[in-house]
């Protein structure tokens, strides 16, 4: 039963390139917002 288990998991190459199809788009983002928030002139910002 584990034997089936097992090769049903993924490899830890697949698993990491998993994790980094989520983190890289999402701090690309996080980082973009955070340029926005600092970088943009007074009117260009949207009021809130």
């Amino acid at each position: 039963m584990w034997q089936f288990l097992v090769e049903l998991w993924p490899g830890k190459l697949y698993i990491f390139c998993t994790f980094l199809a989520f983190a890289i788009p999402y701090l690309t983002y996080k980082t973009n917002q955070l340029l926005h928030k600092h970088g943009d002139p007074p009117w260009k910002k949207t009021n809130e």
